[in-house]
C-alpha cells in the first residue's frame, strides 16, 4: 500500500474531526441533532456507499468468494481481539467482569463510520464493498459474543440479533442481489444519486465524531490511564499486528489484506457506550475508550499500516 494516500485520507480526516469539534463548542449536540446526524450517516451515507460501490463492480465467482472469505475473517478476527483484550485484563487482576468489558472495548471497532469510508478513499469501489462486508462480519460478533459478554447472564439475546437487520446490511444484501441478478449498473439517474449520496458519509461522519469527541471530553470525568491502558495498547497496536501476522498465513489476495489490515486498525467502535449502557456495564470505560482511541488513531493508523507494508 502507498503511504502517502493514506497519510493524506488520514489527515483530511483529522481536520474535518477538528472541524466537527469546533462546530460541537459553538452548538453543543442534542438528542435530536445526534439523532439527525445517526440517520443520515447510518441510513442514508453509509447504505449509498456500498450500493455505489457494487454498482461499479462486475459480480464474478472471485469477488463473491471474497465476501464470504472477508466476512469469516472479521467474525474470527473479531474474536482475537476480544480474546487478547480478555487476557491481557486478567493479567492485570482485574474481576472477570471487568476483564469481559475491556474485551469488548479492545475487540471491536470503528469499522462501518470510519473504517467503510476510509477504506472507500483508499481502495475505490471494491475497497468499499469488502470493508461493508468485514463491518457486517465483527457486527454479527459483537450482537452475539460481545452481547454475551456484558451480560450477567452469558447468552445470546434474540433483541442483539435484530440489531443486526439494519439499514447497512439491506444494502449488502440488496446490492448483491441486484448484481447476481445482472440488473447493475442501474439507470444513469440511480446511480449518479447513490454516488452523490455516498460522498456525504466521510464528512459527516467525521463532523459528528468531532462533535461526539468534543462533548464526551467536556462531561466525562476521565478514567486513570491504568484502566485505559492496556485496552488502548491492545485496540491500536497489539490487535492489529497480531491480525495482520494471521492473515499471512493464508493465501489471500491484496485487496483483501488490505482492507482487512484498516479495518482491525479501526479505533473502538462508536456505539460502545450505547450498547455498555444497555447491557449495565461501565458505560464510562466505553465511552472514554471511544474518545481517545478515535483520537490516537489518527496517529496509529499510519503507523500500524506503514509496520505491515514493511514487514508483511
Amino acid at each position: 500500500m502507498e503511504m502517502e494516500p493514506l497519510l493524506t485520507t488520514i489527515f483530511v480526516m483529522g481536520v474535518m474531526i477538528a472541524i466537527g469539534a469546533l462546530i460541537g463548542k459553538r452548538m453543543p449536540l442534542t438528542h435530536d441533532s445526534r439523532q439527525l446526524m445517526i440517520t443520515l450517516i447510518v441510513n442514508v451515507g453509509l447504505p449509498c456507499i456500498i450500493l455505489h460501490g457494487l454498482f461499479q463492480l462486475p459480480m464474478t465467482r472471485e469477488l463473491l468468494l471474497q465476501i464470504f472469505i472477508v466476512f469469516g475473517l472479521a467474525f474470527l478476527l473479531s474474536c482475537l481481539g476480544v480474546l487478547l483484550g480478555f487476557c491481557a485484563a486478567r493479567l492485570q487482576g482485574v474481576s472477570i467482569k471487568k476483564a469481559c468489558e475491556m474485551a469488548v472495548v479492545s475487540g471491536f471497532g470503528n469499522t462501518g463510520t470510519i473504517g467503510l469510508p476510509l477504506c472507500a478513499a483508499l481502495f475505490g469501489p471494491k475497497g468499499a464493498v469488502l470493508a461493508a462486508v468485514f463491518d457486517a462480519g465483527m457486527d454479527l460478533c459483537l450482537w452475539t459474543l460481545g452481547v454475551m459478554l456484558l451480560q450477567e447472564k452469558r447468552r445470546v439475546t434474540l433483541a442483539g440479533l435484530k440489531s443486526l437487520v439494519n439499514i447497512p446490511m439491506m444494502a449488502i444484501v440488496l446490492g448483491l442481489l441486484l448484481a447476481s441478478l445482472g440488473l447493475t449498473p442501474p439507470p444513469a439517474p440511480i446511480k449518479q444519486l447513490s454516488a452523490t449520496l455516498a460522498a456525504i458519509a466521510s464528512p459527516m461522519a467525521m463532523i459528528y465524531i468531532g462533535m461526539l469527541l468534543f462533548d464526551y471530553l467536556r462531561h466525562k470525568r476521565p478514567l486513570a490511564i491504568s484502566r485505559m491502558g492496556a485496552p488502548l495498547g491492545i485496540k491500536l497496536a497489539v490487535y492489529p499486528i497480531a491480525a495482520a501476522l494471521l492473515t499471512t498465513v493464508f493465501p489471500l489476495s491484496r485487496e483483501i489484506v488490505q482492507v482487512v489490515a484498516v479495518q482491525v486498525a479501526m479505533p473502538t467502535i462508536a456505539i460502545a457506550p450505547i450498547v455498555f449502557a444497555r447491557y449495565g456495564a461501565d458505560e464510562e470505560l466505553a465511552a472514554m475508550m471511544t474518545v481517545f482511541s478515535t483520537l490516537l488513531s489518527l496517529v496509529t493508523i499510519p503507523l500500524v499500516m506503514m509496520v505491515n507494508h514493511m514487514f508483511l
